[in-house]
């Protein structure tokens, strides 16, 4: 394993120090749609072919989905088959995000 596991309230802090980093939202277009971190890009994983290659280099790409376990898929895939070497998976996914952070992003 070659990326990093942050928690939500590491994103909370980067996102808050305007840090260089993009939050990249892997879930599907419903469920994004249901909850969702305001500025998290949406990528979801069914088109990963159409965008994984296109993600920037340069900033700190954090990975998210409902509970980390397709995060941590593509924070993989990205790392050793895509070069990526700055990559994150955050723990939890949006359901602790709503229950650490904001309560008023919607948990299902």
């Amino acid at each position: 394993m070659n990326y990093r596991h942050v928690d939500v309230f590491y994103v909370q802090q980067q996102r808050q120090a305007q840090a260089a980093m993009q939050l990249i939202d892997v879930r599907e277009a419903h469920e994004y749609a249901r909850a969702h971190i305001a500025g998290a890009v949406l990528c979801p994983l069914s088109q990963a072919a159409t965008w994984i290659e296109q993600l920037d280099r340069e900033s700190e790409l954090i990975i998210m989905c409902h509970h980390g376990i397709r995060s941590e898929h593509v924070a993989e895939a990205l790392v050793t088959r895509f070069g990526y070497t700055n990559v994150a998976t955050m723990d939890g996914g949006i359901d602790d995000w709503s229950c650490r952070i904001d309560p008023s992003v919607p948990r299902y």
